[in-house]
């Protein structure tokens, strides 16, 4: 039984497993094949904040494998009446077969995995974000192979702690280009260091994607970060994803958003729209990724 807490959970061998899983999912759905990978299992959805990708794409990916989905709102259950974390991932683990949370903090679920009897998937903290980095992967091997030179622009959110780790993992080279004083977690940038040198953290964003085969942004206000938006929003205006910034790429480089964007912002139309975006198969795959996860953290054998 395995937990998804962290992208660090996961081996470089078994990333690449259900990246390849993930791509089979993926063509038999575009094939019209829908097998019940997953009949008779169900899957608690904890949300303790909004989303559209996360809650639909894991309730499609049950779905489409035969199984259930349940959507739980954090305030519509005993936890938010002030139950114990611990008590409702020991009841959830006599119900179901599995449970995602996207929550808050990141301690939350971390408890919830160490109480519980069925594998849970991080959906979403304040510290990471692994299902998202799964999907992300999956785009980057689609489009420039695991070997490619990522450059990451903006703030150093959950996110992007999660696509360190993997940088980590898998030894691509990662290039995060932030303001100073927003960079990513310095407990994860340190220990992605001591095993992957090619990694670097800057703040000049021009540096960071020259040659770069992907850029990667996303909003510079986070959910529960809206009262530093107007901060925010004049510091990062050097970190803006426009024309300019990836004429500096390679040139068939290819930009990445995990969404919702805020277009205007840390991204332009004309690149969120333009030949070089990936964002919207980036989107969909968090569907094949998700439910390859799912089928591997439940036993299936396929």
């Amino acid at each position: 039984m395995r937990h998804l807490v962290s992208i660090s959970d996961l081996s470089k061998e078994e990333i690449v497993y259900l990246l390849d899983l993930a791509d089979r999912l993926k063509e038999e759905r575009r094939n019209g094949i829908f097998k019940e990978y997953l009949k008779n299992r169900s899957l608690a959805m904890i949300f303790e904040l909004p989303s559209t990708r996360t809650r639909v794409s894991f309730e499609v990916a049950m779905c489409e494998a035969g199984g259930h989905a349940l959507y739980l709102n954090w305030n519509d259950l005993q936890l938010g009446r002030g139950e114990a974390i611990k008590d409702t991932a020991r009841v959830m683990s006599r119900y179901v077969h599995a449970v995602m949370m996207r929550v808050r903090r990141h301690e939350t679920v971390v408890e919830f995995a160490n109480h519980s009897g069925i594998p849970v998937i991080n959906g979403l903290s304040n510290l990471e974000h692994p299902c998202q980095t799964l999907a992300d992967l999956q785009t980057i091997r689609e489009r420039k192979g695991l070997d490619a030179v990522v450059a990451w622009v903006g703030d150093g959110n959950n996110v992007c702690n999660s696509l360190v780790l993997a940088a980590s993992i898998l030894g691509f080279e990662l290039r995060v280009a932030t303001p100073e004083g927003y960079e990513p977690d310095k407990q994860i940038v340190e220990k992605a260091l001591s095993e992957n040198t090619k990694i670097k953290i800057m703040h000049d964003p021009v540096e960071a994607v020259k040659g770069a085969d992907v850029i990667y942004t996303d909003v510079w206000a986070s959910m529960g970060q809206e009262s530093e938006k107007k901060e925010r929003l004049r510091v990062f205006k050097p970190y803006q994803v426009n024309s300019e910034l990836i004429s500096n790429a390679d040139e068939d480089a290819i930009v990445l958003h995990c969404l919702p964007a805020h277009r205007g912002e840390e991204i332009t139309d004309e690149v969120m729209d333009g030949k070089q975006s990936a964002v919207f198969d980036q989107a969909e795959n968090r569907l094949h990724a998700q439910k390859a996860l799912l089928i591997w953290l439940l036993g299936v054998e396929i």
